[in-house]
């Protein structure tokens, strides 16, 4: 790409990369709260994921492939917490498979789709793109031989398969646990078996009869309420592997894309300064000054953010492995071609509404008016991209 893109490129994705820090952050930082049984505060919890950076830069020294290696373990952490969860809860599974294959949302309005799409925000990390391509460039193949080449792409698709799979079956533990455990119940519901359990935490939720809100925060504490303290606990262990996991993605990717889009290298040390400096002084702020709602609310806002940088991610990825002169024999064929495209112009236009639903719910003209501006330059260059 020419300079201007080139270098407009590389700030979105490290504004992906900032964001998903700040989740990272305020994840760990609910996780340690929760550990702690509330006596570590929430500031004090973002602070003390500035020590888990020196631990990751510690590990750094010994080799991607180690580090790899504990990414495993941080995933194994996640599936066996989030399944132990799924497994308490017992969600109906003729629904779940139903769910799964017949798209279908009984008595859903606009709230409840905004959620679903949400989810599409969330989970589809746009600088991840890059760091599976970079990942595999770092394999020690021979690239002047067509066949090792096939031969490792075969494998590569198969290790790909399996990491989604596992983060699509960890998905559907969260979203399922959720759905059966809070769906339909009110704040004086929970209320009264918290009360009941002694929970600490039973003030969160006040005693009338507003339909239940959760988030990572109060799905523990609720968890913890309805099936015993051992679930608000291996919840709270699930979160913070999540957190962990995440920082070492964004770490990497962003090491990958300032080498790949300025050609310039810095310090493991450098990047993770910068993007955790940035990370944690806004969301210390809120940690310090607001509760935990704004804190967790924060994460709404940051899902926006993911979804407005995805076409930033795919539509290069499509570009380049579409072209001869990059990829040779190996360019995309006609029908990936298509096939690509029409699937990021459904994603796209999936998180588009997503963004679209978050602005109209502010309700202020000026945020109107702004927000339309920024859309007519954001589309002018998704546009240039294409």
């Amino acid at each position: 790409y020419p300079q201007v893109p080139r270098i407009i490129l590389w700030l979105m994705v490290e504004l992906a990369i900032i964001g998903s820090d700040m989740q990272e952050v305020i994840g760990s930082a609910i996780a340690i709260n929760l550990l702690s049984v509330g006596k570590i505060p929430l500031w004090g919890g973002v602070l003390i994921t500035i020590a888990d950076t020196f631990v990751f830069l510690f590990l750094d020294k010994y080799g991607l492939r180690k580090l790899e290696a504990l990414f495993g373990f941080l995933i194994t952490i996640m599936a066996l917490t989030f399944g132990y969860e799924y497994i308490t809860v017992k969600p109906d599974q003729g629904k779940l498979l139903q769910g799964l294959f017949v798209p279908y949302c009984q008595n859903c309005g606009t709230p409840q789709l905004e959620q679903a799409v949400g989810i599409v925000g969330a989970v589809i990390m746009p600088h991840n793109m890059y760091l599976h391509s970079a990942l595999v460039k770092s394999r020690q193949v021979n690239r002047a031989n067509k066949r090792e080449v096939q031969e490792a792409n075969k494998y590569f698709f198969i290790e790909s398969c399996i990491a989604l799979f596992v983060s699509f079956i960890i998905n559907i533990f969260v979203v399922t646990v959720f759905a059966e455990a809070f769906f339909e119940k009110t704040n004086a519901d929970v209320n009264n078996v918290c009360m009941n359990t002694s929970s600490p935490h039973s003030s969160l939720f006040p005693n009338n009869n507003q339909t239940l809100e959760v988030d990572i925060y109060k799905g523990g504490v609720v968890l913890g309420c309805y099936f015993g303290p051992a679930a608000l606990y291996i919840w709270a262990i699930g979160i913070l592997a999540a957190g962990q996991s995440s920082t070492m993605t964004g770490t990497y990717s962003g090491q990958f894309v300032m080498e790949g889009f300025l050609n310039l290298r810095w310090s493991r040390f450098a990047r993770v300064l910068l993007t955790r400096s940035i990370a944690i002084t806004p969301t210390l702020f809120v940690s310090i000054f607001q509760d935990v709602e704004h804190l967790t609310g924060m994460n709404d806002f940051l899902n926006v953010l993911m979804s407005l940088q995805l076409p930033f991610a795919l539509i290069p990825v499509l570009t380049f492995t579409s072209l001869p002169s990059v990829m040779n024999d190996f360019a995309n064929g006609l029908f990936w071609k298509v096939a690509g495209g029409l699937l990021i112009l459904l994603i796209c236009s999936i998180n588009m509404y997503f963004v679209v639903a978050y602005v109209m719910s502010l309700n202020h003209l000026a945020l109107y008016i702004g927000a339309a501006v920024l859309s007519v330059v954001y589309l002018s260059f998704v546009a240039y991209l294409v």
